[in-house]
C-alpha cells in the first residue's frame, strides 16, 4: 500500500510536482501556499484539502515541502499548528532551496521527536515539473532515500544522492550560484554589446548551437531576444535569497567568495530598486538600462 502524502508549497514548481504525485495514484493531502487554482484543480482531481499545517500530518506519512527558504521550511514545520504539532512520525522532503545550515540544525531537533527531515532541492524550471522530469539532490542516509525515492520519481528524471542530510541543500546552491552567475554575466555582455552596436539577436547568434550554449543560457534568451515573460519563472528576489544564502555559507567554511559577491550585487541592486517579482531573465534589462542601452529590440 503506499505512503499518504501530504503537500505545502503549490508555487510554480510545487502545482507540477504535487499534480503528478496525484497521477502516479499516491493518496496526497495539500495545504495552500499561495495559488487558490492549483489547490482547486487538485481537489477535483481527487487530493483532499486540510486547513493546517497540523491536519496535513495527521493525514500523511510523508509530507512535501516545496516553499521559498528557511524561514517559511521553519514556520511550517515548527509554527502554531506545523507539521510537528501533530505529534506523530513523520517524513518530510524538503524541496525548497533553504540554508543547508539550518536544514543540519533541524534535522537532529527533529530526529528527537520522531520526524525524518531529508532535503532534496530541486534542479529545472516549472516545465519539467510539469512533465515529471525534474533534477533532485537528495541529502539522506541510503535507508530515507530509499523511503523518499518513490515520491521523488513522480515528479524527477534524475534523483541523485549527494550524501547525508544537508548535502542536498548544498549542491543546490552550488547549482545556483552557476546559473545566477550565467544570468549575471549574460547580463553585462548583453549591455557591453549594446554599447558597442552588437543587437541581443547578433550576440544570439554566435552563441547558440556553439560551445557557450546551454539550457540556462536558451531559457535566459527566450525572453532576451523572443521578449517570452514566462520563459524562466524564477524570481529575482528568489536568486537574491539563494545567493546570500550562498555568501552564509562560503562564510561559514572561510572561503573568499569574490564572485559569488558580485552576483549577488547584482540581484541586490535589481530587488532594492523595486524589481524582485520579476523573472532572472530581466536582469538583463536592469543591468542594460544601468548603463543608459536598451535590449528590447521589438
Amino acid at each position: 500500500m503506499k505512503e499518504k502524502i501530504g503537500f505545502i508549497g503549490l508555487g510554480h514548481m510545487g502545482a507540477g510536482m504535487a499534480t503528478n504525485i496525484l497521477k502516479k495514484g499516491w493518496p496526497l493531502a495539500v495545504l495552500a501556499h499561495r495559488s487558490r487554482d492549483a489547490i482547486d484543480r487538485l481537489v477535483a482531481a481527487g487530493a483532499s484539502e486540510a486547513k493546517s499545517a497540523r491536519e496535513l500530518a495527521e493525514k500523511s506519512d510523508i509530507v512535501v515541502l516545496c516553499v521559498t527558504g528557511s524561514p517559511q521550511v521553519e514556520q511550517a514545520i515548527n509554527g502554531p499548528d506545523g507539521l510537528a504539532s501533530a505529534g506523530k512520525p513523520l517524513m518530510i522532503i524538503d524541496c525548497s532551496t533553504s540554508d543547508p545550515a539550518v536544514t543540519v540544525r533541524l534535522a537532529p531537533e527533529l530526529a528527537k521527536r520522531g520526524i525524518i527531515l531529508i532535503d532534496a532541492p530541486l534542479g529545472r524550471t516549472p516545465k519539467e515539473a510539469v512533465e515529471g522530469t525534474l533534477d533532485v539532490m537528495v541529502g539522506a542516509s541510503d535507508d530515507e532515500l530509499e523511503r523518499a525515492r518513490p515520491v521523488l520519481e513522480a515528479f524527477a528524471g534524475r534523483v541523485i544522492h549527494t550524501g547525508p542530510v544537508g548535502t542536498g541543500h548544498t549542491m543546490k546552491l552550488l547549482n545556483n550560484f552557476l546559473s545566477m552567475g550565467y544570468a549575471a554575466l549574460y547580463s553585462e555582455a548583453l549591455a557591453l554589446g549594446a554599447k558597442a552596436g552588437l543587437t541581443p539577436k547578433v550576440f544570439d547568434s554566435v552563441i547558440r548551437g556553439g560551445r557557450m550554449d546551454c539550457g540556462f543560457y536558451q531559457t535566459f534568451f527566450d525572453y532576451v531576444v523572443n521578449r517570452n515573460p514566462n520563459a524562466h519563472r524564477f524570481a529575482l528576489s528568489n536568486g537574491l535569497k539563494d545567493m546570500t544564502y550562498l555568501s552564509s555559507f562560503a562564510n561559514a567554511t572561510g572561503l573568499a567568495n569574490p564572485l559569488g559577491a558580485a552576483v549577488r550585487n547584482s540581484f541586490a541592486a535589481a530587488v532594492a530598486t523595486g524589481h524582485g517579482a520579476e523573472f532572472v531573465p530581466t536582469l538583463s534589462d536592469f543591468i542594460a538600462h544601468a548603463n543608459g542601452v536598451d535590449l528590447d529590440q521589438s
